[in-house]
C-alpha cells in the first residue's frame, strides 16, 4: 500500500507519462505470443529497443485493408485513405506491425491519444468536434507518423468516413476485435480532464460518448466503466488502496485477482502462469483489462517492475502497457518512474510541453 501523500499534479504527470513509457516499451515485442522467440529476439525487455524485421507472430498478412478483421489485401483503405505509403509492408508474412520505428516510439494508439491530449489543451474542454477534426487530419495526411499497423477500428471508421458517412457516425459496428484493450487507452486523458467535475457518473459519461466516436461496443463499455471508477477513486481517496481497488474491480468482472495474488505470492508463481496462462496476452477485452488488474494487484508499489513484466508477457502488451502505466503512474505518482524510461521516450521534448500544458489546464 502506497502511503505517501501524492498531490494531484503529480499523479497526472505520472499518469500521463506511464501510457506513453508502457506502449513503447512493449513496441518491439507487440504482438509475440511466442515468448521463446521474444527471448531468442531481445532476452528480457527492460529498456526501449526498435523493432526487428521478422516478427514471428505476425499475422498482419492476413488483415483485410478495406474494413475491419481478416480477409483480402484488395481494399485500398490502407495504403490510399490512411497508412499512406505503408500498404506493402501488409502483404509479406512475418512483417513486424510497428517495421521501421526506432526505439521510445510510440505505437498508433498512443499517438491517437495525443491527438486528443493536444485537443483538450487548446479547447480547455472535451470538444468531440474538434477532436474528430484532428483524428481525421492526423491519419490521413502522409507523413504525420511513423507506425505500420492500424486496428480495425481505425479500418471500419475510414472505411465509412471515405463513403461520406459524417464523422460523427464512423465508428463500425462491433466486431470480433472492437472489444479490445485498445479502445481504452485515450480513456485516461478524458477521466483526469473531468475530475473538477467530481461527480463519476458525468466523468464516465463523457469517457463513454469520446468511446462511441470510434468503438460502438457495448461489451467494451463495461470495462471502460471500470477503468473511470479506479481511476476516480485513485484521484479522490484520501489514501487510496489501489491493489485493493484493483482487485474489487476484477472481481467485478469475474476474476479473483485477490485470490490469484494471494497463490502466485505463496508459491512464487511466474506471471506467464497468470498471463498465458489463466488469462489469455491476446487484445480481447475480457482477458486484457483484467490482465492489466492482475498486474496492478501484484505489483502495486513498483511502476518498473510491473511495466517489465508487461512487456515480457506478449500479446497485445503495448495497449496493456499504456493503460497499466496510466494506473500505476496516477497511483505512485511521477516520481516512480524511472528516468531513464522518461528521457527516452522518441517524442520526450513535445511529449513534455503537451503533459504540463494539460497539468496547468486541468490540474
Amino acid at each position: 500500500m502506497n502511503t505517501e501523500q501524492i498531490n494531484k499534479a503529480e499523479r497526472m504527470r505520472g499518469a500521463l507519462w506511464g501510457m506513453f513509457v508502457g506502449d513503447a516499451l512493449a513496441m518491439p515485442v507487440h504482438w509475440y505470443y511466442n515468448i521463446a522467440a521474444l527471448w531468442q529476439d531481445f532476452g528480457q525487455l527492460s529498456d526501449y529497443q526498435a523493432p526487428k524485421t521478422h516478427h514471428p507472430n505476425s499475422i498482419m498478412a492476413l488483415a483485410n485493408t478495406s474494413k475491419a478483421g481478416r480477409g483480402t489485401q484488395e481494399g485500398d483503405i490502407v495504403g490510399n485513405v490512411i497508412l499512406k505509403g505503408k500498404k506493402h509492408h501488409w502483404g509479406p508474412a512475418n512483417r513486424h506491425y510497428h517495421q521501421g520505428m526506432q526505439a521510445g516510439e510510440n505505437t498508433l494508439n498512443l499517438l491517437c491519444a495525443r491527438v486528443l491530449l493536444r485537443s483538450l489543451n487548446a479547447i480547455g474542454d472535451y470538444a468531440p468536434a474538434d477532436f474528430l477534426r484532428e483524428y481525421i487530419s492526423f491519419m490521413t495526411e502522409p507523413g504525420r507518423h511513423n507506425d505500420t499497423y492500424a486496428e480495425s477500428y481505425h479500418r471500419d471508421f475510414f472505411a465509412n468516413y471515405a463513403q461520406g458517412v459524417h464523422p460523427e457516425n464512423c465508428a463500425g459496428a462491433e466486431g470480433h476485435d472492437t472489444a479490445s484493450i485498445g479502445g481504452l487507452v485515450s480513456l485516461p486523458l478524458l477521466i483526469m480532464a473531468s475530475l473538477c467535475e467530481g461527480n463519476l457518473a458525468s466523468i464516465n459519461a463523457k469517457a463513454l460518448s469520446h468511446k462511441r466516436l470510434t468503438h460502438r461496443s457495448p461489451l467494451l463499455e463495461r470495462y471502460s466503466t471500470e477503468l473511470s471508477a479506479l481511476l476516480f477513486h485513485i484521484f479522490h481517496d484520501t489514501n487510496p488502496n489501489t491493489e485493493e481497488l484493483a482487485c474489487a474491480a476484477a472481481g467485478r468482472l469475474g476474476f479473483p485477482a485477490a485470490k490469484v495474488i494471494e497463490t502466485v505470492r505463496r508459491k512464487q508463481s511466474s506471471d506467464f502462469e497468470v498471463i498465458g496462462g489463466l488469462l489469455s496476452p491476446a487484445c480481447y477485452i475480457d482477458q486484457s483489462f483484467p490482465s492489466v488488474l492482475y498486474l496492478v494487484s501484484r505489483y502495486p508499489n513498483d511502476f518498473e517492475a510491473a511495466l517489465i513484466a508487461n512487456t515480457n508477457v506478449g500479446g497485445d502488451n503495448c495497449h496493456r502497457g499504456g493503460v497499466l502505466g496510466a494506473i500505476l503512474g496516477a497511483s505512485l505518482g511521477f516520481k516512480a518512474i524511472p528516468k531513464r524510461w522518461i528521457d527516452g521516450l522518441a517524442a520526450h521534448d513535445e511529449l513534455n510541453i503537451e503533459i504540463e500544458a494539460f497539468i496547468k489546464q486541468f490540474e
